[in-house]
């Protein structure tokens, strides 16, 4: 709190009239930054011709916010302040299910994913690969970087999903220059 205080330029006892302690003042900062990838998110997908393409322009967005991070905040999250953990993930699962389900539904509507998807399923499958890619345990930043465990998953994901016109525009994709 003395750091944070030191940054903003007020007194401890000014940060404390704000938040009544740490734990809040870490609730306030992940449920701003949560809010905020989730109105990019939205904002994203509104503005998307289709689902591939949304989801490659999503994961290009995330690979800006987490270029150069060594430690998960996740990680740190679960450790110091696991209550703070499981509510932002069930915000999380909630909010990916709903966005990946309305992807699946459009891409299957627009020819692009087969159409005998489950939708549920493999919304909930997406949303568990992208979390477990975030496990040290299983992918240690030391044998992989971040971002190329986003893109492997992401065709990985899409290979998996899309009909011969969805491979073909995702294709088109990959050929593009990385950000």
């Amino acid at each position: 709190m003395d750091d944070i205080a030191q940054k903003l330029g007020v007194s401890k006892k000014t940060l404390y009239t704000h938040y009544p302690n740490k734990e809040e003042l870490v609730r306030a900062c992940v449920f701003d930054f949560f809010n905020y990838v989730t109105e990019e998110i939205n904002g994203i997908c509104q503005q998307s011709k289709n689902p591939i393409i949304e989801l490659h322009d999503i994961k290009m967005f995330m690979m800006r916010h987490i270029k150069n991070e060594k430690i998960s905040p996740q990680y740190q999250l679960k450790k110091y302040y696991p209550e703070i953990f499981h509510e932002l993930s069930d915000k999380q699962l909630d909010f990916m299910i709903g966005c990946v389900s309305k992807s699946l539904n459009e891409g299957v509507a627009m020819g692009l994913f087969r159409n005998n998807l489950n939708v549920p399923f493999i919304a909930r499958l997406y949303f568990n690969g992208m979390m477990g890619i975030k496990d040290q345990r299983l992918f240690p930043n030391e044998l992989f970087q971040h971002s190329q465990l986003m893109s492997d998953y992401l065709e990985y994901h899409l290979r998996a999903i899309c009909t011969e016109s969805g491979i073909a525009i995702y294709n088109t994709l990959e050929l593009t220059p990385h950000e």
